[in-house]
């Protein structure tokens, strides 16, 4: 089965391109309400679309959507932390989550969560910089229910951590060692990240000189208003389950031809299940 990854970018426009293409499931972040004629249905997880009824803070929210008929899902319901009861998905940030239980044509269900971490700011009078270690660790925070075994379990974890990995946007060890602690979260949880990286996708072109020279990183977002061939900054990631690591082929569709209309690129996942 294939599945895509896409910050929509909260363009309706996004919704009509993402029918042109050939895949199974969707896990969207920064998705708006679909419009009304798109030419074919596509099944979306119930959740309100605007921020007030969410009752968080993201103006536009993550969302899963079924656009074949070869997957069934079955939605798991969230509640923002300070509701839920046991047994409830809880979700630190509402609007930042969005999981379902999914069962393939042929194989075995799985877990697919769509997630997408805030950029926040601190205390007024602290200082100026902005940062998305926090945002993501509250989302580390919130798979961390749906892991019920230290081995075996079958999650796929995609989306826009707004974070780089293995070097930051100024050159600073200090950031580059707190974007690294999330990654090492979900690598405790047996959730390692598998990319994408090279040859998985293009790399950037010219290199950015805070990147190692030996960093298979690519990019997957673009500063808008600037062309896709100047991406230098790879803000999007999959992890997945060990159990599931050996069947999966991540890829950034980052060519500037396949970009779309996003300021990021889409990620494929394909899955590969033994017949």
């Amino acid at each position: 089965m294939n599945i895509v990854c896409w910050n929509m970018a909260h363009k309706q426009e996004s919704w009509r391109y993402l029918l042109e293409t050939d895949f199974d499931l969707a896990l969207l972040q920064e998705a708006c309400r679909p419009p009304e004629d798109l030419p074919r249905r596509v099944e979306i997880d119930p959740a309100p679309w605007s921020a007030a009824e969410l009752g968080g803070r993201v103006k536009w929210r993550t969302a899963i959507a079924v656009v074949s008929n070869r997957v069934t899902v079955e939605w798991l319901a969230t509640e923002p932390i300070g509701k839920a009861t046991s047994g409830e998905l809880a979700v630190s940030s509402p609007g930042t989550l969005t999981a379902a239980r999914v069962t393939p044509r042929s194989g075995e269900p799985f877990i697919a969560v769509s997630m997408y971490a805030e950029l926040e700011g601190p205390l007024k009078n602290e200082g100026s910089w902005i940062y998305s270690d926090a945002s993501s660790h509250r989302l580390v925070s919130d798979i961390a229910a749906l892991v019920g075994r230290q081995r075996g379990h079958r999650i796929i974890a995609a989306g826009d951590l707004n974070l780089m990995r293995g070097y930051s946007a100024d050159g600073s060890p200090y950031w580059a060692a707190r974007y690294q602690t999330v990654f090492d979260r979900m690598e405790a949880m047996d959730l390692p990240c598998l990319g994408p990286e090279f040859p998985n996708g293009r790399q950037a072109d010219p290199w950015p000189p805070t990147l190692p020279k030996d960093s298979r990183n690519v990019p997957t977002w673009h500063l808008r208003g600037r062309s896709p061939a100047m991406a230098d900054r790879q803000l999007d990631y999959v992890f997945a389950s060990r159990s599931l690591a050996d069947t999966l082929s991540v890829r950034a569709l980052n060519e500037p031809e396949d970009w779309g209309p996003s300021d990021h690129c889409r990620i494929s996942i394909e899955v590969s299940f033994p017949g």
